[in-house]
């Protein structure tokens, strides 16, 4: 049987291109994103010094513009006039995908005012790369990286444990320890897959159950991204509150936190956590 391909169109229009670069392993990346990046007038990247080890590798000369979270909106108009004189410009990031946790969109949302042409140009991501040899479900939310104030990442973990769906983010090892109790508590009796350094000759993958979770006895290298399970389907239960703990409850009930409270009986109580907290919950709602 005679296969017939078509002619590969080497041309590369005008306008702006988000290429997605390795996330480690400088062999991940597409040849259609080393064909751009040789044509491209313009870099645009978010450390030339991180950028310059996979352009010098793939021999590509390309003019390099620095564009990082602190002067994208500087650079905004001179790229705006440089991409209006008809060249080619891509965005890279110093891993994965552009726009996506990092620098790009604020770009990508001028061009679309400007009536300027951007394409994609698609590639490795940490997002879909740990999803994949996660073994959760296919339905996934990612929230990005998780944010730095307390009172907003309790925000955000009250939102994402009613998520029917796995849910992945990138944190550091560092916040990582500091949060482990807290993913515990929010996310008890799911699994978690921690991805470290993924593609690279030191990466490491730990799955395991988030009741079992654990911090890193030392700070690990590089970024993680986590992924969490979507949530258990919760069988129906026969073990019900004792009425000894329901009296315990309603004498705390205002002297402590609803937390402290579902901690506390269910360490000498096979009730699920969640009733005790519904009963918790039911109780303050009473008052």
């Amino acid at each position: 049987m005679i296969l017939h391909t078509e002619k590969i169109n080497n041309k590369v229009k005008s306008g702006l291109y988000i290429v997605s670069t390795p996330i480690g392993n400088l062999s991940d990346i597409t040849l259609r994103a080393l064909d751009v990046l040789k044509k491209s007038d313009y870099i645009l990247c978010e450390d030339t010094r991180t950028s310059k080890n996979l352009l010098d590798r793939y021999e590509i000369s390309s003019k390099l513009i620095s564009n990082h979270k602190f002067n994208e909106k500087k650079n905004l108009l001179k790229v705006i006039d440089i991409l209006k004189s008809n060249c080619i410009v891509s965005l890279i990031s110093d891993a994965g995908t552009p726009s996506i946790s990092d620098p790009g969109a604020i770009l990508v949302n001028e061009c679309f005012i400007n009536k300027i042409d951007v394409f994609p140009i698609p590639g490795a991501s940490a997002v879909s790369s740990a999803v994949s040899i996660s073994g959760f479900s296919e339905k996934y939310f990612f929230y990005g990286f998780l944010p730095e104030k307390k009172n907003r990442l309790k925000e955000g973990f009250e939102k994402l444990t009613d998520l029917d769906s796995c849910i992945i983010f990138f944190i550091s090892p560092r916040k990582f320890n500091k949060l482990v109790k807290d993913i515990k508590y929010y996310f008890a009796d799911r699994k978690i897959l921690i991805c470290r350094e993924m593609t690279k000759y030191y990466e490491e993958f730990i799955r395991i159950d988030i009741n079992n979770l654990e911090p890193f006895k030392s700070d690990p290298k590089g970024e993680l991204t986590i992924v969490i399970s979507e949530k258990t389907k919760e069988k129906k239960s026969s073990i019900i509150l004792k009425e000894s703990d329901k009296k315990s409850i309603q004498k705390m009930i205002k002297k402590i936190s609803i937390k402290d409270i579902t901690d506390l009986i269910s360490k000498n109580s096979d009730v699920p956590k969640k009733e005790i907290y519904n009963y918790c919950l039911k109780l303050k709602n009473e008052k």
